[in-house]
């Protein structure tokens, strides 16, 4: 099995989890002697979808994706997201009895919900009804598998995720001009769903450093930038930098199902202050690493006293290429 389709509606320029999933996934594999194709955006006529211009949807991709399938002559289908793409990769694998993998990367029926409340339950069945007629559905934590299965859902595996542990290493002097002790980091995009706003508003000493951007961005910043110091979107070393200015991460979130910017800041040597939801609670050894409470301002100032090198450590316990060998070990090859 040489040949591997990927069909994502998450591109750059795109800012998210499943974008960085696909940056580390896609020179592994290279490297490896994968054949690999990818379906995105950008091969299509999009339109922006609402409240988030930066992510585009194909519009009618189903005929052409059936064409780029017959010329790729794929070896292995894997669907990454349930978008119009994803939904129009499944249409033609369903009529054509080709067999695929699906990923469920995030608790997209949450987002739905914060923006359009009475969606939830409908989100709900038709995620399941997406999800159902793969081989298998790929997530990222055995608490995720867990929820899902009892959900409902059949075949679902388990692929951990990865930190890039040589790009993500503590900048001894960042290139930056220093920030009032101690800084307390928020990195993640500027959205409801990830809760922002109890970040901005939490009375802690020192500096509240905001790395991200996002819809939200221009109401936010302009509500509580006097507090907290707004520097947007960062990548690559520009990003490692301005983590290793900071002393703990904050992560507000409630929706996530694993959280990348997580094991990022930890092998920064952040440790984390979350609430003890899913994504966190798989990640964070209470004590070690971070501290899970519902007061985020009580767990941030007892991240204060931890070890930057046993956050290190947990990191490294996360390899992309560990992740790649799970990730192939689970596609099912096209009989």
């Amino acid at each position: 099995m040489k040949k591997i389709l990927f069909v994502t509606d998450a591109w750059a320029p795109q800012v998210n989890g499943v974008v960085r999933v696909q940056n580390a996934y896609l020179p592994l594999l290279g490297a490896r002697g994968y054949d690999i194709k990818t379906i995105e955006p950008n091969q299509f006529m999009t339109m922006p979808m609402p409240w988030y211009p930066e992510i585009r949807f194909a519009l009618f991709p189903r005929r052409r994706i059936a064409k780029m399938i017959d010329a790729f002559h794929p070896d292995a289908i894997h669907i990454m997201t349930e978008g119009p793409l994803g939904w129009a990769a499944r249409s033609v694998c369903r009529k054509r009895g080709i067999p695929f993998t699906t990923w469920y990367h995030s608790h997209f029926q949450l987002y739905i919900d914060m923006r359009l409340r009475g969606l939830l339950s409908p989100v709900l069945a038709l995620l399941r009804r997406f999800h159902a007629k793969a081989e298998r559905t790929i997530v990222s934590t055995e608490s995720l598998k867990r929820e899902l299965e009892s959900a409902g859902y059949t075949h679902v595996v388990v692929v951990p995720l990865g930190v890039d542990v040589d790009l993500f290493k503590r900048t001894a002097t960042p290139p930056l001009p220093p920030l009032p002790k101690p800084v307390f980091a928020y990195f993640s995009r500027l959205a409801p769903e990830k809760n922002p706003e109890e970040f901005l508003t939490l009375d802690v000493p020192g500096t509240k450093l905001v790395i991200g951007d996002g819809p939200d961005r221009t109401r936010l910043e302009k509500k509580y930038g006097k507090k907290n110091k707004f520097v947007g979107y960062k990548h690559g070393q520009e990003l490692v930098d301005w983590l290793s200015l900071a002393d703990v991460l904050i992560f507000p979130s409630r929706t996530e199902t694993f959280g990348l910017v997580v094991v990022e800041a930890l092998a920064c040597g952040l440790p984390v202050a979350a609430h003890d939801v899913m994504g966190p609670r798989d990640i964070v050894e209470e004590g070690k690493d971070g501290y899970l409470s519902d007061d985020l301002k009580e767990a941030a100032l007892a991240c204060l006293e931890l070890s930057p090198a046993d956050c290190r450590a947990k990191a490294e316990q996360y390899s992309w290429e560990h992740s790649t060998d799970a990730f192939i070990k689970n596609l099912v090859p096209i009989r």
